[in-house]
């Protein structure tokens, strides 16, 4: 990318969402992790990964036992969506020798988090459309930590995936210059001019996180870079990084307008050791058009968290 365009592009985005939060929240070099307070002993594990454009937040009402340890991934870049907690550095972190706003340095992070956080021997990696792909990149890094782990790929980015024909179609003709233009339209315009058509059917939850996308990272270069970055990802990356995989479910949406679902599906089915789960959502944001539709978590007990997971 050129410097004149870096220049137009690192321009501050103030921070437009958060939600209070009870727990310790770490930065690690460019990214953070927030653990979740729970009550007594985790019978299990979550670990969130967060979409394009997204943040954390996308995860804590799917995940609400007192008994899950919730731990939630910020990506490189994004502002951090709490209030109520003060940020401290992570005394346990180690240098991310990538570049931010990729799914490599992403991976990495997660790959720290992992290493340190998890106190049950039940762990779900769950990641969400980019969260996918940060997921698999880092597995294939380190395989050592995913050896035992569940991971939960909600209408995730794949090896050999894509973008949408619609997306594509409006993406083809942009230029590096015209990105802080775009972004500026984008936020300027009701959501309601974009947010029918890709993403589907509103609810109010729906609606609170999904009308502040284009203010979730801490620059418009981010925007940028996480884009390219995540379809040159899928690009080039083969399908032989699911050997890395020990066993999981792929959630599929019913209809998905952000990225292309016959692509998914392929990719996914080159996968030996996950499962591949479609459901009737209407959109690529399953969690958040229907919380019933996320596989549930198996107690030791036998008992259930979450809601049981819907099938079409």
């Amino acid at each position: 990318m050129k410097a004149s365009h870096i220049r137009k592009l690192i321009k501050p985005i103030d921070i437009a969402y958060s939600e209070m939060f009870s727990g310790q929240v770490y930065r690690i070099g460019k990214g953070a992790v927030s653990v979740r307070n729970h009550s007594g002993e985790a019978l299990h594990t979550v670990i969130g990964v967060h979409g394009y454009l997204e943040n954390h937040c996308y995860f804590t009402q799917t995940y609400d036992a007192p008994t899950t340890e919730l731990i939630l991934l910020t990506c490189s870049n994004y502002h951090i969506p709490v209030n109520g907690v003060t940020p401290e550095d992570a005394g346990w972190q180690s240098e991310i020798d990538e570049l931010a706003g990729t799914v490599a340095y992403d991976a990495e992070l997660l790959i720290q988090a992992m290493e340190i956080l998890p106190s049950s021997d039940h762990i779900r990696v769950h990641g969400h459309s980019r969260g996918g792909a940060v997921i698999l990149e880092a597995a294939r890094r380190r395989p050592d930590l995913f050896r035992n782990v569940e991971l939960l790929l909600e209408a995730p980015a794949l090896p050999q995936g894509r973008t949408h024909a619609l997306v594509s179609m409006m993406l083809e003709p942009v230029s590096h210059g015209m990105w802080p233009w775009l972004i500026r339209l984008i936020n300027s315009a009701p959501s309601s001019v974009y947010g029918q058509t890709f993403f589907g059917r509103m609810n109010p939850r729906k609606k609170t996180l999904l009308s502040k996308l284009f203010s979730s990272t801490r620059d418009q270069l981010t925007i940028v870079r996480n884009l390219e970055d995540v379809l040159d990802w899928m690009e080039k990356t083969p399908t032989d990084i699911y050997r890395n995989v020990s066993h999981g479910i792929f959630l599929i949406p019913g209809t998905d307008r952000i990225l292309d679902k016959t692509a998914m599906l392929e990719s996914a089915r080159a996968c030996p050791t996950m499962t591949i789960q479609e459901t009737d959502a209407p959109s690529h944001f399953i969690a958040l058009d229907d919380q019933s539709l996320i596989p549930a978590l198996d107690h030791p007990s036998g008992s259930q968290d979450g809601g049981q997971c819907g099938t079409v």
